[in-house]
């Protein structure tokens, strides 16, 4: 049977936010920060959000949360996020991610929420003593992005699932509250090179902040010196010289990972850089990866540097793009607000 359920018909916008936890490294760059910018550049409607009201799931301390909020903001400036183009806010500083949250919980289901991994991979076996911030924060992702009416989000693999509950959460609340295409079902974006970076120790794991071995990863504020150190010493394989065909990579994840971080940053395709290097030991590819990701990663990490010296500067943009984003959300929760039936005096 055809749904012929209207859909949403508003304005498309794109939304993506990043927790400020632990230095950002290659993996946040690759698979977040520089498609970010291809996004603004491309014309898009975009709000990024340093998404703080996520980081109190765990603790942290008051300057600790302060220091890594501007941080990000600090990394989205020197990447290329353009505050004149686009929204670059901390999500605290807008009252609607909060109360749509709230909403959202009142609509989502118990077991659509149990069945994220999330939840399960970071309470582990003592997710009785987890925080039931830890457990529903996949319904603010919700309204971080609803809040907005976004379309489009930009995600890792590992988001999907949360972005289908975001979907299904807009689903219900358009049905349960009779308002047939107030929210957008949002779509997922993932495309291209560099969408998931794994560890430099360990090809099979996504490259993390969390990891105990700084050598696992490439943070922005590494020095030339220090990353072509960490490229030496990444972990290859026992199976010989690089391949030259991409069916030569299968069961190679660690000589895959480092194709791929070389593609990325060079803007070369797989095949050619394999064309380029196949047959060549790693001893010749390596320094060559080293180089390009030097090339590329010193003009952000001086940029990164300069911004996090100027504090000011960096409260200010948040400050601006706060209150672009609460012109935004504000007339989007007046909607809701009406739709439910809440009293607003």
């Amino acid at each position: 049977m055809t749904d012929t359920t209207p859909a949403y018909t508003g304005p498309e916008r794109v939304f993506s936010g990043i927790q400020p936890t632990g230095n950002l490294h290659l993996g946040n760059y690759l698979g977040a920060l520089k498609k970010f910018v291809d996004l603004q550049e491309a014309g898009h409607d975009c709000i990024f959000s340093v998404v703080n009201m996520h980081a109190i799931t765990l603790p942290v301390a008051r300057e600790a949360l302060l220091d890594q909020t501007r941080q990000i903001a600090a990394a989205f400036l020197a990447c290329g996020i353009d505050p004149d183009k686009s929204i670059v806010f901390a999500q605290s500083a807008v009252p609607a991610h909060a109360e749509l949250a709230w909403v959202f919980n009142c609509v989502a289901r118990m077991g659509w929420v149990e069945r994220m991994t999330q939840f399960k991979d970071k309470a582990g076996k003592d997710s009785e003593r987890a925080s039931v911030g830890l457990f529903t924060y996949p319904v603010l992702q919700a309204a971080d992005i609803l809040a907005y009416k976004a379309t489009h989000v930009p995600v890792g693999e590992d988001q999907k699932q949360h972005l289908e509950l975001s979907r299904d959460i807009a689903d219900r609340f358009n049905r349960e509250y009779d308002a047939p295409g107030f929210f957008p079902l949002p779509e997922p974006m993932i495309k291209g090179p560099g969408a998931r970076i794994m560890s430099l120790k360990d090809g099979t794991k996504k490259m993390s902040k969390s990891d105990p071995s700084d050598l696992s990863r490439i943070n922005l504020v590494d020095t030339s010196d220090e990353i072509s150190k960490k490229i030496k010493k990444a972990k290859t394989d026992l199976e010989g010289d690089m391949p030259s065909e991409v069916d030569g990579l299968k069961g190679r994840p660690e000589v895959e990972n480092l194709v791929g971080i070389y593609s990325a940053l060079s803007g070369e395709s797989v095949e050619a850089v394999l064309r380029q290097f196949g047959g060549q030991g790693f001893g010749t590819f390596k320094p060559a990866l080293a180089d390009v990701t030097v090339a590329h990663l010193a003009p952000i990490t001086a940029r990164y540097r300069e911004i996090l010296a100027d504090t000011a500067s960096i409260d200010h943009a948040l400050a601006k793009g706060a209150e672009k984003a609460r012109a935004i959300a504000a007339p989007i929760m007046d909607e809701v607000r009406d739709i439910i039936g809440f009293w607003r005096g």
